[in-house]
């Protein structure tokens, strides 16, 4: 099971791979805001994990394995974020996804990816919360006043 901190470096090197055929140690760390020793030695458990290929002053590549779970990650992150916004959240949605993945159980994930089709199916339904939610925010206001 890979730690928050690793997950994030996984993410990253997942999204990094999507795009390019390249994946550097200084990538990730302008990404994630670390120091370069510390992207080499997150590096370092990935590999022992079986979850990435490289080779110090290398390219960094994802094994099946580091493929499937940084996937997995990345859709995890896009869910919630979704998912905030489809409860009208007034927060950084990037930030506060960033900071609920890491500690959501996979069935508590598995519940709100439900919830999202469910809503998706019922447009009917996401409307009367949206106008309860606006609703709601005025009369909040009018009590704060």
């Amino acid at each position: 099971m890979l730690s928050p901190s690793l997950e994030d470096y996984l993410e990253e090197i997942y999204r990094f791979s999507v795009s390019s055929d390249i994946v550097r140690v200084t990538d990730i760390s302008h990404r994630l805001n670390v120091s370069l020793p510390s992207v080499t030695k997150a590096l370092g458990k990935l590999r022992a994990g079986g979850y990435i290929t490289y080779q110090k002053y290398g390219m960094i590549g994802l094994t099946d394995k580091g493929r499937q779970t940084g996937g997995y990650l990345v859709e995890r992150n896009t869910l919630l974020q979704e998912f905030l916004r489809t409860i009208c959240a007034d927060c950084d949605v990037a930030a506060e996804a960033e900071a609920m993945e890491h500690y959501l159980s996979k069935s508590t994930i598995t519940s709100i990816q439900r919830l999202m089709v469910f809503m998706k199916e019922n447009p009917e339904v996401y409307q009367r919360f949206v106008g309860y939610v606006r609703e709601n925010k005025h009369t909040q206001k009018d009590k704060k006043s």
